[in-house]
């Protein structure tokens, strides 16, 4: 069993900015304890540990880089999805039991939130959906345990934003949406929530303008890569067809400028071999 104590540490401090002296002072050791902790060379007590973890808002099974490698959890998670697919009641009892067995598993909080999620919101439970704000919490202090790329705090935290709108804490929600809208991830909600429940609608508009502008964008480079996707198997139908439908999303954004099909065609022809392949198909 591979242990990542001294790295954990030694992250969680930086992740703080507190030095070294910081750090034992906090916890009342010598700064050479810390030095040692961090390379290695020796380890904290057990009551330093639950200590340590205490302080730094995680678990001692984080806090050691201990990873729970059981495929019965595997087989657990995959029986609640079955039943999330039919909104089976069944699910809520096996997620209890995945979180008695598995309380410090990032995987089976995390993934047991959004079953409390879900159904929370299909019934209208509020017992629910505070099972799912507690889960989703504790999912954050679990988070050094993830290997899914798809899921950061960031994400969790749109998923809190969402319970707290189920349970009708809308500032709360809009807050959390605020606080975490690095990259713009959230400004299309955060514009749609001030200009449908907000005092002034007018504060929507520099996160709707965002959130058009990132979509426009992605879309533009979506359909670019379907293009040199089709060209790179000859099929040119399939490649006009998808421009033709950019090209109408853009004409609605923009009624006044027919550039958008015209601008991927001459891209690609100038990234052509010799230029000729697209122009006998454009």
């Amino acid at each position: 069993m591979k242990l990542s104590l001294s790295e954990n540490i030694r992250s969680l401090r930086k992740q703080r900015k507190m030095t070294q002296e910081k750090l034992a002072e906090a916890l009342g050791v010598t700064v050479g304890a810390v030095y040692k902790w961090e390379s290695g060379q020796s380890q904290p007590e057990l009551n330093l540990l639950v200590e340590m973890a205490d302080f730094f808002d995680t678990s001692v099974d984080v806090l050691l880089g201990y990873r729970i490698q059981d495929n019965r959890l595997d087989s657990a998670l995959e029986r609640i999805g079955a039943y999330c697919q039919s909104l089976d009641p069944a699910a809520i009892p096996e997620a209890e039991k995945v979180l008695g067995k598995y309380p410090h598993s990032f995987r089976a909080v995390y993934e047991c939130a959004s079953v409390f999620l879900v159904y929370g919101a299909a019934n209208h439970d509020l017992r629910q959906l505070k099972r799912a704000l507690e889960l989703f919490e504790r999912s954050r202090m679990l988070l050094p345990q993830n290997d899914d790329p798809r899921i950061s705090d960031a994400t969790i935290c749109g998923n809190l934003s969402i319970v707290r709108f189920l349970l009708g804490e809308q500032e709360k929600s809009l807050e959390l949406l605020k606080r975490n809208n690095a990259g713009g991830i959230f400004s299309s909600d955060i514009g749609a929530f001030l200009s449908i429940y907000g005092d002034a609608p007018e504060e929507a508009g520099p996160f709707l303008s965002e959130a058009l502008l990132s979509g426009a964008s992605t879309l533009f480079t979506a359909i670019l890569g379907y293009v040199f996707l089709y060209r790179s198997r000859n099929d040119w139908a399939s490649a006009m067809d998808i421009l033709a439908c950019g090209n109408a999303c853009f004409i609605c954004l923009c009624p006044s400028e027919d550039w958008y099909a015209g601008r991927i065609i001459r891209f690609v022809k100038e990234s052509s071999d010799d230029g000729t392949s697209f122009r006998c198909h454009a």
